[in-house]
């Protein structure tokens, strides 16, 4: 059972990205402050949920929320500042959309450059330990797939639909057959 935040502060707001190992498409990243009292069955890191579940918690999250936001990074802004980098600046986009000032941020994974003027925390698989963060990684990877489904109605050789980005070997081969998109990142190794 994932426990409902780290501090314990009533505004601790939970970080999480989405898309950062795709060939193709932006990085998403998404904050997300819960009231404390607010029950989500079944919420947890969005890679162990269903894509209907996803959407189903997506959907309360929103609603429920205290705060939330979400933010991307361009495929030329990964190209020009590296992938870490632009995930840290879609996490620092989502903080500054969420329309309050977090007293805590919690980051899962292991980095992350600190955001002016707030505290923060990185927990490893920490979308698996605590409500916030699953939350957020809801957030970005359902807002990043609907995405990636847009880009595919104008790039439908390349799967995006199915496989978001990801270096699935039907993309691959896409990539092979019909060359990179404006969408790519070409500081990836595509092939």
């Amino acid at each position: 059972m994932l426990l409902a935040s780290y501090t314990g502060m009533p505004l601790e707001a939970g970080l999480d990205e989405a898309g950062r190992g795709c060939l193709a498409g932006p990085v998403f990243a998404a904050a997300v402050i819960l009231p404390p009292e607010l029950a989500l069955p079944g919420l947890n890191d969005s890679k162990q949920l269903s894509a209907r579940r996803r959407e189903q918690l997506r959907e309360l999250i929103c609603r429920h929320a205290v705060a939330w936001a979400v933010a991307e990074a361009s495929p030329e802004e990964i190209a020009s500042i590296n992938i870490a980098q632009a995930s840290y600046l879609a996490m620092h986009r989502a903080v500054s959309n969420l329309g309050v000032v977090p007293a805590h941020l919690v980051v899962d994974g292991n980095r992350f450059k600190p955001y002016p003027g707030v505290a923060h925390t990185c927990l490893v698989k920490g979308d698996a330990k605590y409500l916030n963060i699953a939350a957020a990684s809801v957030l970005a990877k359902t807002f990043r797939d609907d995405r990636m489904r847009e880009l595919h109605a104008e790039f439908p050789d390349y799967g995006w639909s199915q496989n978001a980005g990801y270096p699935t070997a039907l993309h691959r081969n896409a990539i092979r057959a019909h060359g990179p998109t404006l969408h790519h990142r070409m500081g990836f190794r595509l092939l």
